[in-house]
């Protein structure tokens, strides 16, 4: 049996939260890499690899009831060489192996079990297993002694699944992309008929329980409402929404969203609270208050925002990961209460008024426990004054009554999803907070996970950047700077989105035809250069990237995006015709040119211009983008985007330069002026 201490020394040399999880246990873990690959060979073991994550429940349930367990690491360290990876900070490793259980079991999830050659070739695929059979199913010691077997007695057989596996993953990247399409408007009909076909009227959503909340299918939803009308595609977009806010997916007591829900309702949810999920959902929101002029949907983003800026930002400006479900080993005990509980702590009179409010009864919604809801309440988006202050006294009682674990892993990509959130937020809302917050989480970035050169590291930690950055992250990271250039108008952010652009394109990029691998043509190869265009939880790197390119090419007006643009769409028309519904993300890089484009060029005598054309800013919504340049500004802002040296600086006040569909009108100097050429434009496109 391995020296526990040591193992637990070479985990927390790892940083990884993941690891870190479960330092001190009997199995000798080895991290990914050379090291356990090259004793895999030497010992002429197996290689068993454990995916998993530092808030992922049924990941704990394995580690705690198998690889704390004697008996199990026994046989790990005897016959097998055991690596862990934890899939937010390699998630190329992930997505390789996720794709092989998905192929060999149907399904796929966390904790990820692998077992493969000391070539990286798998053979075997599972998820969650129990220590011993049970039901039916095998367990892990069951497993590893069936796997051992056949190691030792029938090779070929092993080593004949993993060149099959091998082989239909290098079949698969390329083959989601090769239909031959081109980006079309019957494209974004088919995706929006198709989530109409899924919508439940009742509830809201898509499809039946589990329901996730899919955000960037509803900013799509509502971009596809402003090019396209339909009060039908507005109203199921608006009913998910609210419907969402209403159950107990979101917290009432300390805001913020859930992963999803467990039931149709929205009630009961998957408890683990992620920083992306929130980011995509913030975005949502503040379009929706952007698009409608609702209240709510303003109040429910700072709700989002006051969690995340309270409990997920470090005290240097990155954004954490997430928290996770259990507390004491019980989902859901953190956010939970009875009724009785309630009323102690707030008094019968104001605790009856709590429990009515948010659906508070004596037999409880979940486990004999109340989630609080307001499912029932009719006034749910009324900003109740009284209904806030009870809130937070059972917030500051919650969090005595027990702890939540936070996964302090900063990402430079869900960082980068978090800052477009709320640099959007700022630009919508105008509150100052959220501007410095936005710009204090890209300094860390620029500071932390990014070399002289613009490459990107994946991870920060303890004062520790590891990880070369992959695709995610530059797209992502992208996304964030140009929302940050829109709601402060600093070139700084221009320029440094078409750097970080530029280098995605130099390392992720197939000039031969479009598209972006998940990892750089210079870094160790796995036994896959994967290639994901299907959005799921979050967009995929390939959407971004679309998505991004095509918002610079608009501000910039710089050629050299047109050829990756072309190669770029016509792969993920490709991708997207297969199942548009499932490519909203690249969708909504799809309506930037499928539909007529707005270009303004605010043209200011000084800094007192800033404040009327931050007030267009806030106004203007759908294919619209606008620059403003300035005489302190204007050599930085000529370096990005060279047209807007020939546009002269006034004497006074502001000149706007409107253009649209590669024509431009005549420049107006008020913003009636400007608000009449944009209805006038308007009114053409409709």
């Amino acid at each position: 049996m391995p020296d526990s201490n040591k193992v637990s020394n070479k985990l927390i040399n790892e940083k990884s939260p993941y690891l870190l999880q479960h330092a001190y246990n009997p199995v000798s873990w080895y991290p990914w890499g050379g090291e356990a690959f090259e004793k895999a060979k030497a010992e002429d073991k197996p290689v068993f690899l454990s995916i998993g994550y530092s808030t992922c429940h049924w990941c704990h349930v394995m580690a705690h009831e198998s690889f704390e367990d004697e008996e199990v690491a026994e046989v790990l360290n005897r016959d097998y060489v055991a690596v862990k990876v934890d899939r937010e900070e390699r998630p190329d490793i992930d997505s390789v192996y996720m794709f092989v259980c998905q192929a060999l079991t149907g399904s796929g999830g966390w904790p990820l079990t692998i077992i493969m050659t000391p070539e990286q070739k798998p053979f075997y695929a599972a998820t969650y297993l129990p220590k011993l059979s049970r039901w039916g199913s095998a367990g892990l010691l069951d497993t590893l002694s069936s796997i051992q077997r056949l190691w030792k007695n029938d090779r070929d057989r092993v080593l004949n699944v993993g060149e099959e596996l091998t082989g239909l993953l290098n079949k698969e990247n390329r083959s989601q992309s090769e239909t031959g399409e081109e980006p079309s408007e019957e494209l974004l009909k088919a995706a929006s008929n198709t989530l109409s076909r899924a919508f439940d009227k009742q509830w809201g959503g898509f499809h039946r329980a589990p329901k996730f909340p899919m955000a960037h299918n509803l900013i799509f939803l509502f971009r596809h409402y402003l090019l396209e009308g339909g009060e039908n595609v507005l109203s199921m977009t608006e009913k998910t929404l609210k419907q969402m806010y209403r159950g107990g997916m979101y917290d009432h007591i300390g805001g913020g969203f859930s992963r999803y829900s467990t039931d149709e309702k929205w009630l009961v949810p998957h408890f683990e609270k992620m920083l992306y999920d929130n980011a995509l959902l913030l975005y949502a929101y503040t379009e929706g208050f952007q698009i409608t002029g609702n209240p709510f949907y303003a109040m429910v983003s700072r709700g989002i925002l006051d969690y995340i800026l309270s409990v997920l930002t470090d005290k240097e400006g990155g954004f954490y990961c997430g928290q996770d479900a259990d507390s004491e080993g019980v989902e859901g005990k953190f956010y939970t209460f009875e009724k009785k509980e309630i009323t102690d702590i707030l008094g019968e009179e104001q605790g009856e008024v709590f429990c009515q409010w948010f659906g508070i009864t004596e037999a409880g919604n979940f486990e004999g426990k109340n989630i609080p809801n307001l499912i029932g309440n009719e006034d749910f988006e009324t900003e109740n004054q009284e209904i806030k202050e009870l809130c937070q006294k059972l917030y500051q009682y919650r969090l005595k009554r027990t702890t939540l674990h936070t996964d302090d892993k900063i990402l430079t990509s869900w960082n980068g999803l978090m800052i477009a959130g709320v640099a959007k937020a700022y630009k919508v809302l105008g509150d100052s907070r959220y501007l410095e917050a936005a710009q204090k989480a890209q300094t860390f970035i620029e500071k932390n996970l990014k070399t002289p050169d613009n490459r990107l590291f994946i991870r920060y930690r303890d004062g520790e950047a590891v990880h070369d950055g992959q695709l995610d992250d530059y797209a992502f990271y992208a996304f964030g700077l140009l929302e940050l250039y829109e709601a402060s108008f600093s070139v700084t952010y221009l320029k440094e989105a078409e750097e970080i652009c530029e280098k995605m394109v130099d390392l992720f990029f197939d000039e031969a035809q479009g598209g972006f691998y998940m990892y750089a043509h210079d870094r160790d190869r796995l036994i896959s250069r994967p290639m994901e265009f299907y959005d799921g939880a979050l967009p995929s790197g390939n959407s971004a990237a679309a998505y991004v390119l095509s918002r610079l090419y608009h501000l910039t007006g710089e050629v050299k995006w047109q050829d990756v643009l072309q190669k770029q769409f016509s792969c993920m028309a490709g991708a997207a015709a297969q199942s548009p519904a499932n490519h909203c993300f690249a969708l909504m890089a799809f309506q930037t040119i499928l539909y007529p484009s707005v270009e303004i060029v605010a043209v200011s005598a000084g800094e007192p211009g800033r404040e009327e054309v931050t007030a267009l800013q806030r106004e203007t919504t759908g294919n619209i983008s606008l620059l403003w340049k300035t005489e302190g500004n204007q050599k930085e802002l000529s370096e990005s985007a060279p047209f807007t040296a020939d546009y002269p600086i006034p004497e006074s006040k502001t000149r706007y330069y409107v253009c649209s569909g590669g024509a431009c009108l005549q420049p107006v100097d008020t913003m009636e002026e400007v608000r009449s050429l944009m209805k006038t434009l308007s009114d053409r496109m409709s």
